[in-house]
């Protein structure tokens, strides 16, 4: 019988315990959505977990400039990717290597026009 009784107790209590952590969620949803953290907070999500580089954050890894010409981009590409690879830094190497890649369709786009 005390057995359950003290079951039937923790069923009930889990359950108000659960009503009272949804409405809270769903307060604090709302309180964020009021003030914008909730917009905020996705897109910050969302540019984590987006792979692609932005020609930037290449131009900022290979130390050039948007006025630097597409030789002298090669030449710090390959000075770095060879510095990483007597290192022994892959990722390093890695990141070198897409900063080159991302550049190639930047410059690509604006040296090389249909003719």
């Amino acid at each position: 019988m005390a057995t359950k009784l003290l079951a039937n107790l923790i069923v009930l209590s889990s359950g108000v315990l659960a009503r009272a952590f949804v409405q809270a969620y769903r307060q604090a949803l709302a309180n964020a959505s009021k003030s914008g953290v909730a917009q905020e907070t996705m897109q910050n999500v969302v540019r984590k977990t987006s792979k692609a580089m932005t020609e930037q954050e290449a131009r900022q890894i290979l130390g050039v400039s948007e006025c630097t010409s597409w030789e002298e981009t090669l030449q710090k590409y390959e000075s770095l990717f060879e510095n990483n690879a007597k290192k022994g830094s892959f990722y390093l190497q890695s990141k070198v290597q897409k900063a080159k890649e991302r550049l190639e369709t930047a410059y690509g786009t604006r040296i090389h026009t249909p003719s």
